[in-house]
């Protein structure tokens, strides 16, 4: 259950930030889910390799580069998925820090209701 909610979290928070930003778009409610749920394996799967080889950038950079990482993965899900278009790399790292930005903000809202 609490997977069903994050995921659904997540696609809200796609709409959102893509509503947002003018260069980022998701074609609908079905394609928010898609890309939230690709978006979710791409991270889950991909970033921690991409960290890993990263990690001496990541160290000089304090932590900054991962934000590039982020940004990377965005444009990965919207080069898979045609209903999400994004139109640069500097759109994509918008739409990241946008979207980690209201995931945290609905999962706080989510846990301050449940206690």
């Amino acid at each position: 259950m609490k997977l069903l909610i994050t995921w659904l979290i997540s696609t809200a928070a796609v709409l959102i930030s893509a509503w947002l930003i003018s260069g980022a778009s998701v074609s609908g409610f079905w394609s928010g889910l898609l890309v939230a749920l690709i978006l979710g394996v791409v991270n889950a799967v991909i970033r921690p390799f991409l960290l890993l080889l990263t990690l001496p950038i990541n160290v000089l950079t304090l932590g900054l580069f991962t934000l590039v990482i982020n940004a990377l993965m965005v444009l990965l899900v919207a080069a898979i998925l045609p209903g999400f278009v994004v139109s640069s790399f500097w759109i994509a790292l918008i739409f990241s820090i946008i979207l980690s930005i209201v995931v945290w903000i609905l999962e706080a809202l989510l846990d301050k209701e449940n206690n």
